[in-house]
């Protein structure tokens, strides 16, 4: 599969998505499904300044829907990012997730979401669209950087309480 990586990260391409999993990953591509970033040139303009010379797609959701099985196939080392958790969810709803695994990377503190790792805070949405994405046949789990112990989502979900 082309795609080696989806992951959830509010700050989306930064230090340790390019070097701690693009580095290990030899990631070539990261793309970026986001409605709002994806009509904001000087926004995707500062992003590619971290970008290590990869290649950087910025997409909407509907845009991302279209492309997704064309990505998974084309052999292009990729990783998939998305700012919320909700827009993961959209993505796989489209069938074409099913058996893929999902990182949760970096959720970080915001009203109405509670601490359940150091870099993971999650609110009652965040819980029900984790556990449809796990309904859709999608292993979800939490981990920062790939050489550290990823977090199961029953142990996320059971830290929320």
């Amino acid at each position: 599969m082309s795609v080696d990586l989806y992951r959830v990260d509010e700050r989306l391409i930064h230090g340790q998505v390019v070097l701690g999993w693009g580095g290990q990953l030899a990631t070539r591509r990261y793309i970026v499904v986001d409605d709002e970033l994806a009509g904001s040139g000087w926004e995707q303009d500062l992003y590619r300044l971290g970008a290590g010379g990869a290649e950087l797609v910025f997409v909407t959701l509907s845009e991302a829907l279209g492309a997704l099985t064309g990505w998974q196939v084309d052999g292009v080392a990729s990783i998939l990012l998305t700012r919320d958790v909700r827009t993961m969810r959209l993505l796989s709803e489209s069938g074409d997730m099913d058996g893929c695994a999902v990182n949760i990377g970096g959720l970080h503190h915001a009203p109405g979401r509670v601490r359940v790792l150091d870099y993971v805070y999650l609110s009652p949405r965040d819980d029900e669209d984790l556990r449809v994405l796990a309904d859709q046949g999608v292993t979800v789990s939490a981990r920062d950087l790939p050489d550290m112990h990823p977090t199961s989502l029953a142990t996320l979900l059971d830290r929320r309480r």
